[in-house]
């Protein structure tokens, strides 16, 4: 079985707990795109962890996480993720982590180029989480980059980096006006924190080939939500990969698989972090309340996410993008201090009502269209069995079921790995 767990949104909908959850019944799981500029927030019988790079079965002892072709990796970041996670007792080693040879290393002048052109923005900035992900995806298409299995031939990699950092002198010093990039520094930086990564490199596409072929089930990890995705999002203030389910095969180096199945998880409420158009956002005391009840800090960054709720018309698109074969409906204990539910059911353009996501200038003109619903006044995060919600949850789950057109499979009613209930 080839699942991928996708989000429905603009990111941060509980897509690191159900690959927790779902890791137990998975040989792999793949992280398939993406780098820190995200994360993904785990909480088990180990404790509470905020991943940024590893893959979110690392928890389980039985499961082997791939790091996929399509991921760009800050080597630094991630060898202080792995350390933390052993110094709490998670056990990392080259039999349960591997690590794909095509994989683009993040380096810290993508960062720098990061800081330096979201400063250049000034009030126009797009909201970058300043980790450096445009700046290292530009150069991966532009054939700049520096990939993962380089580490393995250090001669010819600091012959690559010297003309590399020439060229990037060109914006950083003579653009930017900014202190010149040193080549010996850059490659002194990638031994420290290479080194002990390269028993970890591998070619996950001869690899997850033959674990296909072998009959292992492997689970597709997506970062952020479809409204990111570089091509279907809310362009430009997207990732600069593609979050989508298709892309899963893609980026994880095999793309000759086909998935079976795309569990598409999205919140009982909307969240966004960062910039761009945010048609049903909330404001004042009501979003407020919200933020608090959610704990909607973002996990990579600390930012307070923007809140408001469901959006019917975004998540409608965002399960059409990718695929959903079902869905998994997370934090729907959050509603729970609630008389009446806000459900943004469409859009008012300029006097028209749309019930079809727009892009572009259109998007930006939206303006939301709220229905209410009876909330249920009362604790769900006990509940483990569908009997057990009140009837006003089961309405408000059906009502978001219906209004999206795919069948809700899960519903997360805490944060913890046995908070949910399945629903059929």
């Amino acid at each position: 079985m080839l699942t991928a767990i996708v989000g429905i949104n603009w990111g941060d909908e509980g897509k690191g707990k159900m690959v927790d959850l779902f890791s137990k019944d998975n040989d792999i799981v793949i992280r398939y795109q993406g780098g820190n500029n995200a994360g993904h927030t785990v909480i088990n019988d180990k404790g509470k962890f905020i991943l940024n790079l590893l893959p979110s079965g690392i928890f389980r002892e039985t499961t082997v996480n791939v790091m996929g072709c399509g991921m760009v990796i800050d080597i630094e970041h991630l060898t202080n993720e792995m350390n933390k996670l052993g110094e709490r007792g998670i056990s990392i080693t080259p039999d349960n982590l591997k690590i794909s040879d095509k994989a683009v290393i993040c380096m810290p002048y993508h960062k720098l180029l990061d800081c330096l052109e979201e400063d250049r923005l000034g009030d126009a900035k797009f909201g970058s989480t300043r980790r450096g992900i445009a700046p290292v995806y530009s150069d991966k298409y532009m054939k700049k980059a520096i990939r993962m299995g380089d580490l393995l031939y250090p001669d010819i990699l600091k012959t690559k980096l010297k003309s590399i950092i020439e060229w990037k002198n060109l914006t950083v010093r003579d653009g930017y006006k900014s202190e010149a990039l040193d080549a010996g520094e850059m490659y002194d930086w990638l031994m420290k924190y290479g080194e002990h990564l390269i028993p970890h490199i591998t070619d996950t596409t001869v690899y997850l080939n033959k674990m296909n072929s072998e009959g292992k089930n492997i689970m597709f990890e997506a970062q952020l939500g479809a409204l990111r995705d570089i091509d279907f999002g809310i362009y430009p203030y997207t990732s600069s990969s593609s979050t989508i389910a298709a892309y899963a095969p893609i980026g994880a180096g095999v793309p000759n698989l086909k998935l079976d199945k795309v569990l598409g998880i999205m919140k009982a409420y909307s969240t966004c972090v960062g910039e761009g158009p945010f048609t049903c956002e909330m404001f004042g005391e009501d979003a407020d309340k919200l933020r608090e009840a959610g704990g909607e800090y973002g996990a990579a960054t600390g930012r307070p996410r923007r809140v408001g709720g469901f959006d019917v018309v975004a998540s409608k698109y965002g399960v059409s993008v990718q695929g959903a074969t079902s869905l998994a409906l997370t934090k729907l204990d959050v509603l729970s201090g609630y008389d009446k539910i806000p459900v943004c059911v469409s859009y008012d353009i300029d006097g028209e009502i749309v019930h079809d996501f727009p892009t572009g200038v259109r998007l930006d003109k939206a303006k939301p269209v709220y229905e209410y619903v009876d909330g249920w006044n009362c604790d769900i995060s006990p509940c483990r069995k569908k009997e057990e919600l009140p009837e006003n949850a089961l309405k408000y789950i059906d009502y978001i079921e219906k209004k999206v057109g795919c069948p809700i499979e899960y519903v997360a009613v805490g944060p913890e790995r046995d908070a949910y209930i399945k629903m059929y």
